[in-house]
C-alpha cells in the first residue's frame, strides 16, 4: 500500500498513557493545519477522555482501538497511517508486534525506547523487510537519544564542511539537567536488568559498545573509559565527570549512526558520554557520589530481593512528574570532538522543559511530523534506523523552530 493511500499522517499509539497524552497535546498544538492525526490505544473510553482534554482542533481526530497483544489490530493500524508514534513500553515486552506490522506495511515508526536488546531484535528481524518496503523504523526519538545523535551529527557535518577531517575522540557531557522520573522509564530499566540477570548472552550483548552496529568487525577499538562507571577528571573537558545514566544506551545509537552512513563520522571515531560536575574542590566528592548512587541503583534493580524493596518506593508505570516539574525542567549538553586535522569542535543541544517528558514529547512529536510531512528532505534510507540517519537536519530544523538550541562552534 502506497503512503499516499493512507487516510492518516500520524497515529499516536499509547495515547492514554502519561507520555502519550503529552505527545498528543504537542501535536494538537504544533502540527500544521491539515495534518491528519489519530489516537490509538486499548480502551475507546479512555481515548475519548484524552481527546476531551485536547484543544478544539483535536476533537475530530479518529480514535482507534488497538492492542499490542492483538496483531490483527496492529496490522490494520499500520495500514491506515504514514507514521506510528508509540509510547507503549517496555518495548521488549510490548513493541515487537507493532514494529513487524509497520515494517510489513511500509509504515514509518518512531518510539522512545532505551532498550538495547529490543533494538537489536528489531534490526535482526525487521531491518531487511523494512528496507524492502521503504519503512523507516526509528527508535529512541526522545531524550534517549536525539540530543546525543543530532549533537554528534552536527559536529561531523561542520567539520566536513570546513575541511577539518573526520571525528576521532568525541565526548558528550551533560552540562546541566533538571527533571523528574516516571514509572515507565523505571519499568523499562527493570525489565532489561531482570532479563540480563537470567541470560548471560543478553548481558554480553548489552555490554558490547558496538551491539547495534551492522558490522561489528569493522568497528574501531572503543578506547579507554567507554561506559566507565568511575568518577574521573577529564583532561579534554578540564573538569570532573561522573557516569551518565543514559550513556550505555545513547552511545550505541550514535555508533550505529556512524556505521549506517559508511562511517562518515570517521573510521577512528570513538565516542563516550559523561555527566559534568565542575572543577570546584567539591567536584571529586560529587562525582564519586553520582557514581556510587548509579551503581547502587542498578545493582538494586538487578536482584530480586532489593528490587522488591525499591518497587515500594519508586514510581509505578503510568506515573510521571507534575506539570510544575515538567515546566521547570531543562537540559543542556555539549559534544566536544577532535578531528584528524587536530581541530576541536563543540556542539550544544539544549531545551526548556523536563528532559524525559515535556522535552521528549516535543522531540517525538517533531520526529513523527518530520517522517510524515518532510519526506522530500529526509535521507534516502529505509530499515531500522536512528534519528540522525532517518531524519537528520530536517529534524534539527524542526526542533529549532520549537525553541531548542542546536548549534556548533569551532573552538
Amino acid at each position: 500500500m502506497a503512503s499516499s493511500d493512507r487516510d492518516l499522517d500520524v497515529v499516536v499509539f499509547g495515547a492514554t498513557g502519561f507520555v502519550g497524552k503529552l505527545l498528543a497535546a504537542h501535536l494538537a498544538k504544533a502540527a500544521p493545519e491539515g495534518t491528519r492525526i489519530g489516537l490509538a490505544g486499548r480502551s475507546a473510553e479512555k481515548l475519548k477522555q484524552v481527546q476531551a482534554g485536547l484543544p478544539q482542533r483535536a476533537q475530530d481526530w479518529p480514535l482507534i482501538v488497538a492492542d499490542a497483544a492483538d496483531p490483527a489490530s496492529l496490522k490494520e493500524l499500520a495500514q491506515r497511517t504514514r507514521v506510528v508514534a508509540t509510547t507503549v513500553g517496555p518495548y521488549a515486552r510490548y513493541g515487537l508486534p507493532l514494529v513487524e506490522a509497520c515494517a510489513d506495511a511500509g509504515t514509518d515508526y518512531c518510539d522512545l525506547t532505551g532498550e538495547v536488546a529490543f533494538v537489536r531484535q528489531c534490526i535482526d528481524r525487521f531491518h531487511e523487510v523494512a528496507a524492502r518496503t521503504g519503512a523507516r523504523i526509528v527508535s529512541s526519538c526522545g531524550f534517549d537519544s536525539i540530543p546525543s545523535d543530532l549533537g554528534v551529527l552536527l559536529v561531523a557535518e561542520q567539520a566536513k564542511a570546513d575541511g577539518a577531517g573526520e571525528l576521532t575522540d568525541t565526548v558528550l557531557h551533560v552540562v546541566s539537567m533538571k527533571g523528574g522520573v516516571s514509572g515507565g522509564t523505571i519499568d523499562s530499566a527493570r525489565a532489561q536488568l531482570e532479563a540480563m540477570a537470567e541470560d548471560a548472552e543478553l548481558k554480553k550483548l548489552v555490554a558490547d559498545p558496538y551491539s547495534l552496529s551492522p558490522d561489528r568487525s569493522a568497528e574501531p577499538s572503543p578506547g579507554d573509559g567507554v561506559d566507565s562507571m568511575l568518577p574521573s577528571r577529564d583532561p579534554e573537558l578540564g573538569r570532573w565527570v561522573a557516569p551518565f545514566v543514559m550513556a550505555s544506551y545513547n552511545t550505541r545509537i550514535v555508533r550505529r549512526s556512524n556505521a549506517l552512513t559508511d562511517w562518515s563520522y570517521g573510521k577512528g571515531f570513538r565516542y563516550r558520554e559523561v555527566m559534568g560536575v565542575g572543577s570546584s574542590p567539591l567536584a571529586p566528592v560529587l562525582a564519586t557520589g553520582v557514581s556510587a548512587g548509579l551503581i547502587a541503583g542498578m545493582g538494586g534493580m538487578a536482584f530480586a530481593p532489593t528490587r522488591k524493596l525499591l518497587d515500594k518506593v519508586l514510581p509505578k508505570p503510568g506515573d510521571g512528574p507534575s506539570e510544575k516539574v515538567q515546566q521547570n525542567g531543562h537540559f543542556r549538553i555539549e559534544v566536544v570532538a577532535r578531528t584528524t586535522s587536530g581541530a576541536r569542535y563543540t556542539s550544544t543541544v539544549a531545551a526548556k522543559g523536563d528532559p524525559g517528558y515535556a522535552a521528549t514529547a516535543v522531540m517525538q512529536g517533531e520526529s513523527a511530523l518530520a517522517l510524515a510531512l518532510d519526506r522530500d528532505k529526509l535521507p534516502a534510507r529505509a530499515g531500522v534506523l536512528t534519528p540522525a540517519t532517518a531524519m537528520g537536519d530536517a529534524l534539527a530544523d524542526r526542533l529549532r523552530a520549537q525553541g531548542f538550541e542546536l548549534s556548533v562552534r569551532r573552538d
